[in-house]
């Protein structure tokens, strides 16, 4: 199921008003994949690649070439295995169902070990934009995704 989020915000408030614990791992995670992408999830979509940031990161991460979310300034100096871990934590915390996303004291954990073993995660929430935001100048939706309305879309 696709649903609607906006920058970190989880998709039950996004969709339903409810907040939880479990939102903040979804914020969390979102940050997490905007530090190694180096790009946000708000303006991701500005890209070639006209998809938000988590169905780019899932696209990646399915097509067996996560490395590739990796922002281009850092590549070459880091840690492949670290990156991969850090992306699939980032893609556990995304996860559209919250009791599927893990408490921030095991995102704690699993960054600090690898002795913790990831659970595979499943397609996370993804932003979608109506057909009149993909025509809107870049400065008009950087000025809508900071609107405090969220709109719902659903496929058609």
């Amino acid at each position: 199921m696709v649903l609607v989020g906006s920058g970190y915000m989880s998709p039950e408030y996004a969709m339903q008003g409810r907040f939880s614990v479990k939102s903040d791992v979804f914020s969390f995670g979102v940050l997490i994949l905007e530090i190694i992408s180096g790009k946000k999830n708000n303006c991701f979509y500005q890209s070639e690649h006209d998809e938000d940031l988590l169905s780019y990161t899932w696209k990646q991460w399915k097509n067996g070439t996560p490395i590739e979310l990796l922002d281009p300034t850092i590549r070459g100096s880091h840690s492949r295995n670290e990156v991969i871990r850090c992306i699939h934590i980032g893609l556990l915390c995304v996860q559209e169902n919250p009791a599927n996303r893990p408490t921030m004291a095991t995102v704690v954990l699993m960054l600090d070990s690898y002795s913790v073993s990831l659970q595979l995660p499943q397609q996370p929430a993804f932003l979608l934009r109506n057909k009149a935001n993909r025509n809107m100048p870049k400065r008009e939706l950087q000025h809508d995704s900071l609107s405090s309305q969220s709109v719902p879309l659903y496929p058609r």
